[in-house]
């Protein structure tokens, strides 16, 4: 394994080691969510560059679209939580009462 890809998948891992060990704050688990598809996202970038393809070129893009709408739905939800629950805290949630 070279030094860039234990770079990425280390990335990776510690945001999702972030993800399931932080679960305190809705904020928190959203900024994980954003780490782990940021590292996808310069490991794609990175891995077509090294293919010197275009067939892959837009892949990164695509990756960059569906990341926005990921954020922008979570916090769509961060913002309906907070002002329901009047917190943001993952605990006071529950989904049968929803």
């Amino acid at each position: 394994m070279t030094p860039i890809h234990f770079t990425f998948s280390s990335m990776f891992m510690l945001g999702l080691a972030g993800l399931a060990f932080h679960r305190t704050h809705l904020l928190s688990a959203l900024l994980c969510l954003e780490g782990m598809m940021l590292s996808l996202f310069i490991a794609l970038s990175l891995w077509t560059l090294q293919l010197n393809t275009t067939s892959f070129s837009a892949s990164p893009m695509l990756l960059l679209a569906f990341s926005a709408c990921e954020a922008s739905a979570g916090l769509a939800l961060l913002v309906a939580t907070a002002r329901t629950h009047g917190t943001d805290r993952l605990q006071s949630l529950n989904l049968l009462q929803c």
